[in-house]
């Protein structure tokens, strides 16, 4: 049996984080996902192939097992040995007591390679449709910050048949969106969400926090600044003398409640003060005629 590197089907280092894991399977199971490539069967062997490395990557107890396993593995080779005269059933026979959770067969998926059924043994399955009978299969989803706020639509392909799947408004990152039925053996489905650019807007349940960059002659005079929220850019009001830091208040600008998409959180803006950089001679008389004032 041939050894399987899942670091070298990820393309990471033996080193690399659980986020850079997971960013480098999330980009490969992308690029070679069914739906992108029909009738590709090198492609869908790829997809296979990658979701079984992050099945061990991602999971610590799996991870560690598989870095036992190469450590020996790498010293058997070492040492002149061949292949074929590696001891593969004493590691299934460990590996048979380990218990681990499969996405196998979801969204074409497929089935584990020998490779990890002798390193984790066939209790593997019976595990997974163990703890799947109580929490239910789960696979991430990807949708932007404007879909989280919107609500989305995704087409899945589960067990031979397309479901539309709606995503409702005011998810977050790590909320579950459930599809009954959807899973192997007619177990419900999880859709994990992923919010790609949540970094658009700092969140506290359903608030948001967003800052503004203007000009001192804007606080001190008083003006116009434009605010980007979730629905478009809105002018915001500046009173005169207004101060750098100071938060105003978008009643009903922030995210939806998942429960009711009618009830809204509001919009925080906080105000940073941009500096000029470069002064004419008489912009530079006049502040330096202001600087005078006493406060």
């Amino acid at each position: 049996m041939e050894y399987k590197d899942y670091y070298k089907v990820l393309g990471v280092d033996r080193k690399a984080g659980a986020d850079e894991i997971r960013k480098a399977y999330r980009k490969l199971a992308m690029q070679y996902h069914p739906d992108k490539n029909p009738g590709n069967k090198k492609a869908e062997e790829n997809f296979k192939e990658i979701n079984e490395a992050y099945q061990v990557l991602s999971d610590d107890e799996k991870r560690a097992r598989y870095d036992q396993l190469g450590s020996a593995y790498s010293n058997f080779r070492t040492s002149g040995g061949r292949p074929g005269d590696f001891r593969w059933d004493e590691w299934f026979q460990q590996g048979s007591q380990q218990r681990g959770y499969s996405n196998d067969d979801i969204f074409g998926g497929g089935g584990f390679s020998d490779f990890f059924r002798t390193i984790f043994g066939e209790a593997v399955r019976s595990s997974a449709r163990s703890q799947a009978m109580q929490s239910g299969f789960q696979q991430e989803v990807d949708i932007s910050f404007q879909e989280a706020y919107a609500g989305a639509t995704r087409q899945l392909q589960s067990n031979g048949r397309k479901l539309q799947v709606r995503i409702p408004a005011g998810v977050k990152t790590g909320s579950k969106v459930r599809v009954p039925g959807a899973g192997p053996e007619g177990l419900d489905l999880y859709l994990v969400v992923n919010i790609t650019d949540e970094d658009k807007f700092e969140r506290n349940g359903q608030d948001l926090y967003t800052t503004s960059i203007l000009s001192v002659f804007t606080l001190i005079l008083g003006g116009d600044t434009d605010v980007e929220t979730p629905t478009g850019t809105v002018k915001l009001s500046i009173p005169a003398g207004t101060q750098p830091d100071q938060v105003f208040r978008l009643a009903g600008r922030g995210m939806p409640h998942v429960k009711n998409p009618n009830t809204k959180g509001d919009l925080f803006v906080k105000l940073k003060v941009q500096i000029p950089k470069y002064l004419s001679a008489r912009q530079r008389e006049l502040i330096e005629e202001a600087s005078i004032i006493k406060f």
